[in-house]
């Protein structure tokens, strides 16, 4: 153990060996056996430090200064929940207005043009609704 590691131990610990690392109290209680003079310095100092720390104490705020610390809370006031719920509402809605038609446009222009039929045949084009040009009579 050297001087300046005993001097860090006591200056971080205290005077108490019992707070000491455990792995450097045996080295540093054997430093301070061979130099008494030194330690003994080091050692009052830091039981002075420690009987300070230890007789401190606090005491609970009192009810003024909860008042004050309250009192000088910023308030929040949320945002209605029915301003944030009508946007996605709308969101909701207009994509899927918008979906529909741009879905009814597609297919008005391909039935219109005859587009889909030159490409895939008449029997593509037909709903159960409007009849079929296929005849599946036989199968």
């Amino acid at each position: 153990m050297t001087p300046e590691r005993f001097h860090q131990i006591v200056e971080a610990y205290g005077a108490d060996p019992r707070r000491w690392p455990e792995q450097e109290r045996a080295a540093g209680q054997a430093w301070a056996a061979l130099h008494r003079a030194e330690a003994d310095a080091v050692l009052a100092e830091a039981a002075g430090i420690d009987a300070w720390f230890a007789a401190g104490t606090v005491d609970p705020p009192g009810a003024a200064l909860l008042e004050r610390i309250v009192a000088s809370a910023p308030v929040r006031r949320p945002a209605g929940p029915r301003r944030r719920l009508w946007w996605s509402g709308a969101a909701v809605a207009g994509v899927g207005l918008l979906g529909g038609v741009a879905g009814a446009l597609a297919v008005s222009f391909f039935v219109l043009t005859g587009i889909a039929a030159q490409v895939h045949g008449a029997s593509y084009l037909t709903s159960s609704f409007g009849g079929s040009s296929a005849d599946w009579s036989d199968e």
